[in-house]
Order: C-alpha cells, then structure tokens, then sequence
C-alpha cells in the first residue's frame, strides 16, 4: 500500500472512531458555542470602558476561534495516543508499515475537518449574536489556513502531551494546564495593556499569539503597532506556519512506536 493510500487508510478510522464518540462529538462543537454565548451575550463587551471586555465585539473573534484551534487538538490527539497505548495498538502499529509521521498526520487531517467546522459554526454564531462589525472582503479567505495551520501545530504539541502523559486522565490534566494559560495570555480573550510591561515579551513566545493577532488582522483592524505585534496576517501566519512544522516534527517523534 502506497503512503497515501496508508494514511487515507488511518484518516478513514480516525473520523469513524471520533463518530462513534457522541458524546466527544457534542462536546467538540458544544463547548466553543457555549463560551460565545457567555461572553458574547451574557457578559458583554464594554466599549471604551475600560477592563476586560472592553474592545468592540469583533475583536474578541480570535479568541473564540482560538479556543476550537487549541484545546481540540491538544485533547484529542494527546486521548488518542493514551488510548492506543492502554489498548496495546502501537504494539500492532509497529507491525505494519505505517509510520509515525503518517499516523499523526492521519489524525491530524480528522482534526482539521472537524475543527474546520467548529470554527465556521463559531464565526457564525459569533456575527449573529454579538453583533460583530466583521468586513467582509475575499481576504476572510485566509482564515482557512490560519485555522489549518493552527490545527497542525497544536496536533503535535498534542502528541508531546500524550507521550509523556501516562495516563488519558492524566492528558487532559495536562491539555488543560497548557491551554487555560495561553487561551487568555496570547492577546486573545485580554489585550496586552492590562498586562504587565514586563510580560509582554512572554506574550510574544506563545504560539497563539501569531494565531489571534493574525485572525485579528482579518477581521478586526489593521496592524498599527510595532513590532512582532503589527506583522499582520501574512507575518503572522508564516510565524505560525514555521512554529506548525516544528511542533509537527516533534510530535511525529513522540508517537509512541511499539510500547
């Protein structure tokens, strides 16, 4: 069997194991609604008034893409390799000649398909229920890869967090303490002014970071300020792109092979 055909093999598997999984499945799509619907409807934003909250509605889009991009990938992928671990499949893997590369990427591609329709629910609901001043223009285009790359980059920090994870509890202890601290430290959901002067820097070596200011880029505003933060969505995105590569590479390695 070809490579392609190994991989459209394990992609094939991969989405039909997650279907089976209703209540992930409910859950997936669930969850990023959910917080629309708190913070986009119940909290509300404040313009101009100061704090949290205090951008318009549009700004605030990233972050809800952010959080499908992030904590599904790092959960799902980190759940999978913990399961086929308990389970003995590596063992089986190892046997045939699908590699590590090509599992990750197999589950990789199932991620992208489900977040990818994730995130066009939540662009949705995000413009019909706040409110959102989004313009629209054929660069809304590039927020597909944005999303992609994201995905990829994340399905291999997944896979770092299920290697060294021993067990699936134990992944989601540790998807979640990775995810909480980026979700609102990468200029996402709390906009850099509210920071510490001296965090700042720290800000600039989250990974998601590249991801909402460059979404934000899109649909919101311009890049104005200096620096690594006034890239705009093409700098970001290659930012993004290189750091999805790495990450990638890594979490191919991790994969376990034969335990």
């Amino acid at each position: 069997m070809s490579r392609v055909g190994r991989v459209r093999a394990e992609t094939v598997a991969a989405g039909r194991s997650f279907l089976r999984r209703r209540t992930a499945v409910f859950f997936t799509f669930f969850f990023p609604l959910l917080l629309v619907l708190i913070f986009g409807v119940l909290v509300r934003t404040q313009p101009g008034g100061g704090g949290l909250f205090s951008q318009p509605d549009a700004y605030y889009l990233p972050g809800y893409l952010a959080t499908v991009v992030l904590f599904t990938p790092l959960s799902r992928v980190g759940s999978e390799i913990a399961r086929h671990r308990d389970d003995h499949r590596f063992e089986k893997l190892a046997t045939t000649p699908l590699t590590r590369g090509e599992w990750l990427l197999a589950h990789t591609l199932v991620n992208v398909g489900v977040i990818g329709v994730a995130s066009l629910l939540v662009f949705v609901l995000v413009t019909l229920v706040t409110g959102a001043a989004i313009p629209i223009s054929l660069d809304l285009l590039v927020l597909v890869p944005f999303v992609v790359v994201g995905v990829v980059l994340f399905c291999g920090v997944g896979a770092i967090l299920g290697r060294v994870s021993d067990t699936q509890d134990g992944v989601i202890a540790a998807s979640n303490s990775v995810a909480l601290p980026l979700l609102f430290l990468s200029d996402t959901f709390v906009p850099p002014d509210l920071l510490p002067e001296w965090f700042l820097p720290v800000v600039n070596l989250s990974p998601l970071t590249y991801f909402s200011r460059g979404v934000r880029a899109l649909t919101f505003e311009a890049p104005t300020a200096d620096g690594l933060a006034g890239l705009g969505a093409a700098g970001n995105l290659a930012i993004l792109a290189v750091l999805a590569l790495v990450a990638f590479g890594v979490g191919a390695v991790a994969v376990p092979r034969g335990e």
